[in-house]
């Protein structure tokens, strides 16, 4: 089977001390180990790099470039990264103007356009209900595979 990781389960599974990382880590490698396929997007990545990076005065990890390049190089060695293609923004458009999506959640649509474009129907996010609105996407809190 085949996920996509959000970039809420990224950042818990690499901060150790959130009291949500064994839950990540643990739902990661599980669907890893029975051999499913878990993808990240681009978009994964760079906010995963944000977060890492800002302040942990600004509810960031406080990680130097260095550190966040070492992290980003270790999810991208056990995740598969898909590739940016033009067809993800088209559908991306086509969803936002589809279902009224303003302000930030405009990332959210741009996952979803990934998935839908790659064909992935089910989401790993700690989020399910920012992703309520969009038909076909499974939600699958980390909860319920690292239990």
């Amino acid at each position: 089977m085949e996920y996509l990781a959000d970039t809420n389960v990224l950042l818990r599974s690499t901060h150790q001390t959130h009291p949500m990382h064994p839950t990540a880590l643990t739902a990661l490698t599980t669907l890893l180990r029975s051999g499913d396929r878990v993808c990240v997007t681009p978009q994964n990545i760079i906010e995963f790099w944000n977060a890492c990076t800002r302040p942990e005065d600004r509810n960031g990890l406080g990680l130097t470039p260095g550190e966040a390049d070492r992290e980003a190089s270790r999810l991208e060695g056990l995740l598969t990264l898909l590739p940016e293609v033009p067809a993800i923004y088209h559908e991306w458009r086509r969803l936002v103007v589809a279902y009224s999506v303003s302000g930030v959640q405009v990332h959210d649509a741009h996952i979803v356009a990934s998935m839908n474009v790659y064909g992935i129907r089910s989401l790993l996010t700690f989020n399910g209900p920012d992703f309520i609105r969009y038909p076909g996407i499974h939600v699958i809190h980390p909860n319920d595979v690292a239990h």
